[in-house]
């Protein structure tokens, strides 16, 4: 590709595309985790270069009419940058529901390119019945709220084979050329970490997996997966020498442990206090008290791609490049429990903040986030 060239496709070609698949397999993982399989010829122009690790993407979920029908979907111009605004000013009940998933599994070179997404069907009854369903970002929408009665896991629950959905996800054009590093699909970015951690809750699932899934030989860390019930483990592999550990709150004689309890501890365990060895020497000291993220009015999204320049300077070693530590931690989940390791990870271990991606993929109680 020749400089103009390169200059062309920059302009003309979007980041994101929209993409007309139909649901080909349905099969559920365990008590509360469905995989869903999208297939499309349209999906040869789908991917990002490289492994699609924590790839989000999002699907469009169709309004239903009087009869509980499916309503046709408006088109989506995402070559414009306001494309976004403009669906939300179109009429619910026209424009459907949106909602941010992750890529699980791809097989884009088959014949009959497919992708799989991994639902989450079901919350404990300690979340109070308010978690969104699946892995929820906060580009979403917003809508209803229940543990199984969100947009997108209604549509899970009645889903075959033949369904239609819209799903608006990377170009592959764009995403091999000059544009490429721009896609904000993707935080998987450990830089030349050797060492890592990775912990989330059943919304995280789909994610950890597919970074697991992708990383070398060479790579030691831990992987925590707290999950609903031990019949939602899963078998996964992985070249890296991670130690992956699955946490089920549903635990024998019927007792349930509260949300992000066992994940909390099972951080804690793995990376104890003071000075935690594997990471730049530390002295023993605290580390910056990072600012405070009200969880139920603002979304804790804070990975190195994103910090803005104040973060940076208020990080332990504003002077230290982002991927340039031997350590780097992924946490993912509830936001209140992402809140809570990523004051314990930045403040008490002393870890720099652009060592760490820390996303609150859903707060319980609430409904919008």
């Amino acid at each position: 590709m020749n400089a103009d060239a390169v200059v062309r496709n920059a302009i003309t070609e979007p980041m994101t595309l929209a993409f007309d698949v139909t649901v080909t397999a349905v099969e559920d993982l365990g008590p509360n985790f469905r995989r869903i399989t999208f297939g499309g010829y349209c999906l040869r122009g789908f991917g990002v270069s490289g492994n699609t690790l924590d790839l989000r993407i999002k699907l469009v979920i169709p309004s239903l009419d009087a009869d509980g029908r499916p309503l046709p979907l408006p088109a989506f111009n995402t070559g414009d940058a306001g494309w976004y605004q403009e669906w939300l000013a179109m009429d619910p009940t026209v424009r459907g529901s949106m909602r941010t998933y992750t890529v699980r599994n791809e097989r884009l070179d088959a014949v009959y390119p497919e992708i799989d997404v991994d639902f989450v069907m079901h919350f404990d009854d300690d979340d109070g019945g308010a978690a969104r369903p699946g892995a929820a970002r906060p580009d979403d929408d917003g809508g209803s709220a229940h543990p199984t009665g969100g947009p997108a896991a209604n549509w899970a629950l009645g889903a075959k084979p033949g369904d239609s959905i819209t799903i608006i996800g990377p170009n592959n054009r764009a995403a091999h050329c000059i544009t490429a590093e721009t896609y904000s699909g993707i935080e998987w970015r450990p830089g030349l970490a050797q060492l890592v951690l990775l912990a989330g809750d059943e919304t995280a699932v789909p994610a950890i997996s597919a970074i697991l899934e992708s990383l070398p030989a060479g790579i030691t860390g831990h992987a925590f997966l707290e999950v609903p019930e031990a019949g939602d483990f899963q078998d996964l592999l992985t070249d890296a020498d991670i130690e992956i550990t699955w946490l089920a709150r549903g635990a024998a004689l019927g007792r349930s442990r509260p949300h992000g309890e066992l994940l909390k501890e099972a951080v804690r365990g793995a990376i104890p206090v003071p000075g935690w060895v594997g990471i730049i020497p530390l002295d023993g000291a605290a580390g910056p008290e990072p600012e405070d993220v009200n969880v139920d009015q603002d979304i804790l999204w804070e990975t190195p791609l994103r910090m803005n320049t104040a973060a940076i300077e208020a990080s332990r070693n504003p002077s230290l490049p982002a991927g340039a530590s031997p350590f780097y931690a992924w946490i993912a989940g509830e936001a209140g429990v992402v809140k809570e390791l990523r004051r314990y990870l930045v403040r008490d271990v002393g870890i720099d903040r652009k060592q760490v991606a820390f996303m609150g993929y859903w707060r319980k109680g609430k409904a919008e986030l």
